[in-house]
């Protein structure tokens, strides 16, 4: 009766001996490398791109030309200001502008 007693919690689970949950590092987001000066050749990609988007937001330039935040806003008031675009909602949030198209003009 005393053996199956002293071998009983060397077995179980339970104690200090029982393995101690591993938890996992998470996944890390590589950082994103946008450009924050413009340059000739961004410069003739959004004027020759953005205009043709169905829906323009800062996040989409941001995503699909890989420019910085700062630089999306202010190629969208250019292109806002020139008629290349056509305002949708403009809150303090998110700017949602369109192409315009000829018949709106």
């Amino acid at each position: 009766m005393a053996k199956a007693k002293a071998q009983a919690p060397s077995s179980s689970s339970g104690g200090k001996s029982a393995k101690k949950k591993k938890w996992s590092k998470g996944k890390v987001k590589d950082k994103a490398a946008h450009a924050v000066s413009l340059d000739k050749a961004t410069f003739d990609r959004i004027f020759k791109e953005v205009p043709t988007f169905k829906f323009i937001s800062q996040s989409i330039l941001i995503e699909r030309l890989k420019i910085g935040g700062s630089l999306a806003r202010v190629a969208i008031k250019h292109l806002e200001r020139d008629g290349h675009i056509k305002r949708i909602v403009h809150s303090s949030n998110q700017l949602i502008y369109t192409r315009a198209t000829a018949a709106s003009d």
